[in-house]
Formats: structure tokens, C-alpha cells, sequence
């Protein structure tokens, strides 16, 4: 296997997740207009690069919390209630920091739920990928005003990482109030070392992080939840970079030779995808096919309805299917945009025939390529 650079990594990158934080946002309860400015003028050179590009952005809570009353928000509720206040907000910010540059930017709120439930986990996804393929920026920012676990600072890093791997990113940039990982803390320790390029990360690298910062005033959560949003990104197959945004076009300085760290992964996030569906899928049911259909799938395409001869078993929209041909061999499984009920009444029809039989308007396949793999 050829081994990745850092130098090629961001060239060949065809779809990038930048994540920022609540300090790079956010100043005193007041937007940090300028440097958003900046950002979007980083963002428009990636897209005119032929890159797509999702933000993830911290700072609701930032932008809301003062009109609560001059005391930080601590409880729950108050927390909950600052983001509901601010979200509006960060997302009058950010259109004003794109509209001049012809950029639609598209609000998306997401909870833990919409990452780890299969069927929520399709929805994002198709979502996400309609928001990109019609030219706009989705902003995406957890949904802190309804969730039920307590919001904690730095869980915008692994949401990031999550929603990488969700769109297949090749690349996720984690602007941060420092320039990458050192092997101390470099405010206390004068001989710390900085670090440019690892290809994995051990326990010895957790230990140069040092804990979460629980004192941090706009929910940096230092670099530890960072390196485990590396881990999650590197998992799926999409490279890390956390570098210094706290100064105007901070991904122009990256690219120009800026100080960072990448964390590499030395797969595709294909190849990751394929891993993952390999090792994860327990079928809770069977859709077989015809040879049509078999000699499609082998060539790469998703499976369509009119290639589906029967339906076996009982499943909900979501759940992981074997798929098998005439003979009863499965040659491949993945995991299905309907429920083995709406399966069975679309087995046959072409797409354009789904919402005349099913009342709506559902995915053109039953599987798509993404979500399957081959059996070898």
C-alpha cells in the first residue's frame, strides 16, 4: 500500500468537514463577524477547488447566553435554553458571512441519536448529500437545545468526526486555539515538542493531550477530544488535521505551510465503509434477486426494486439484509431503505413506480452502493 502524506492528503480530498469552536465564534456574547468573514472566503476557495465542504460549528450557546442575564448559564435548562437563543443567531452570522460570496448555507441540528440509530443515521446522510449536490454549505451543530444528556464541552469534535464519516469525508480540519499536538503542554513545559504527521495514535498520545478542560469558558474541550475524534475520523478512512483558527483565513495559512498536526488514515473512506459493513452487519433478513439484478450489484450498482424477486423474513427500514441470488447464495449485504412490508409491495416495480404503490415518495433503491458490500 502506497502510504498517504499529509501533502497529497488535502489535493486529492473530494468532500471536507471544517469544525470550529465556540472561541473561534464568539466574543463576548457577540459574533466574531470578521473572522467568520475570513472563513467563508477559506470555504468558497475550496469549493471553487471542487471540493464539497461541511462546517460544524459550535458558539449557540455563546451567542445566546447573555440574553439570559449576566451570569453563565450552569444548569441544564439554562444551557438549553442559551442555545435555543443563540442558534438563530449563529445562523444570522453565518449567512451573512457567505451570501456576498453566492454561498447558501443550510442549517442542520443533529443529536447523538442521528448518528448512532441506523435509520435516523440514513436520513442525515440523505440529507446532507441532497444539501451538497444542490451547491449549499450545511451547518451543522448539535441539537443542545433538546438533547436529554448533559452538554458538555468538546462534543462538537466528535460530532464532527461522526458527520465525516457520515458523508464520507476525505479530510476533517479541527480549527483549534492551538497548533496541533505537542509532546507536553507547551504553556507549561518549554521543551514540549511539536508534533506534525502521525499515522496512529496510542495511549502515549492521550497522555500528551492531558485531561478535558473543564474550566474552558466557551466549551473547548482541549485536545483530548480531539485525538478521539482523529480516532473516529481515521476509522472511516478520513484524515485529521488540527491546526491554529484563531487568525483571518486559517485554512489559506494551513495550506500555505501553517503549523498543524495531521493524524493520516491510510484508507479510502470506501474502503472503510467496506471494513465496516463487512464486520458489523447481522442480517435480519434476506431480499433475493434475480441474475439481472446479481451481474448489476457485481459491477458496482445499487439494487433496485424491479430486480427483487421476493422478501424473506421480518425487518424495519434500516435493518441489515442478506442479499441472495436464485439459488439461495448470498452474495452481498447491506443495509435497506425500507421495511421488509414496503420492500415486499415495491419487489419488481420500477422506481419511478414507488410513491404511486407506497403513497410516498421513497429512495430510488433499495440498497444503495454505499451501504453494501460484497460478499468475497
Amino acid at each position: 500500500m502506497t502510504r498517504v502524506t499529509s501533502a497529497d492528503t488535502f489535493q486529492a480530498a473530494k468532500r471536507v468537514v471544517v469544525k470550529i469552536g465556540s472561541a473561534l465564534i464568539a466574543e463576548q456574547g457577540q459574533a466574531r463577524q470578521d473572522w467568520l468573514i475570513s472563513l467563508a472566503t477559506d470555504i468558497a476557495d475550496l469549493r471553487a477547488a471542487g471540493q464539497d465542504v461541511v462546517l460544524v460549528s459550535s458558539g449557540a450557546i455563546a451567542l445566546g447566553r447573555n440574553q439570559l442575564g449576566p451570569n453563565r448559564p450552569v444548569k441544564l435548562e439554562e444551557k438549553q435554553a442559551a442555545a435555543a437563543l443563540g442558534q438563530p443567531l449563529l445562523m444570522t452570522a453565518m449567512t451573512t458571512a457567505f451570501a456576498p460570496r453566492g454561498i447558501t448555507v443550510a442549517q442542520a441540528l443533529l443529536t447523538l441519536d442521528d448518528t448512532e440509530n441506523r435509520r435516523r443515521w440514513l436520513n442525515a446522510r440523505a440529507t446532507l448529500d441532497t444539501l451538497l449536490n444542490a451547491g449549499a454549505v450545511p451547518i451543522i451543530n448539535e441539537n443542545d437545545s433538546v438533547a436529554t444528556d448533559e452538554i458538555r464541552y468538546g462534543d462538537n469534535d466528535r460530532l464532527a468526526a461522526r458527520v465525516a464519516q457520515m458523508v464520507g469525508a476525505d479530510v476533517l480540519i479541527l480549527l483549534s486555539d492551538v497548533d496541533g499536538l505537542y509532546t507536553a503542554d507547551p504553556h507549561r513545559d518549554s521543551a514540549a515538542q511539536h508534533i506534525p504527521e502521525l499515522s496512529e495514535l496510542t495511549d502515549a498520545h492521550d497522555a500528551m493531550a492531558g485531561d478535558i478542560n473543564p474550566s474552558a469558558d466557551l466549551g473547548s474541550g482541549g485536545m483530548a477530544t480531539k485525538l478521539a475524534a482523529a480516532r473516529i475520523a481515521q476509522g472511516a478512512g478520513c484524515s485529521t488535521v488540527i491546526t491554529l483558527g484563531t487568525s483571518d483565513r486559517p485554512i489559506s495559512k494551513l495550506l500555505n505551510g501553517g503549523r498543524a498536526t495531521w493524524v493520516l488514515s491510510q484508507l479510502t473512506p470506501d474502503k472503510a465503509r467496506e471494513i465496516w459493513l463487512k464486520g458489523h452487519l447481522t442480517p435480519e433478513g434476506a431480499v433475493v434477486i434475480d441474475d439481472g439484478a446479481r451481474l448489476a450489484l457485481l459491477e458496482g450498482a445499487s439494487l433496485l426494486p424491479v430486480g427483487v424477486t421476493r422478501i424473506e423474513g421480518q425487518f424495519l427500514r434500516g435493518a441489515a439484509v442478506a442479499i441472495k441470488d436464485h439459488t439461495g447464495k448470498t452474495i452481498a449485504k447491506g443495509i435497506t431503505a425500507y421495511s421488509s412490508e414496503d420492500a415486499g409491495r415495491i419487489a419488481g416495480l420500477q422506481s419511478d413506480r414507488i410513491e404511486q404503490e407506497l403513497g410516498y415518495r421513497g429512495r430510488p433503491a433499495l440498497v444503495h452502493r454505499n451501504d453494501l458490500v460484497l460478499e468475497r
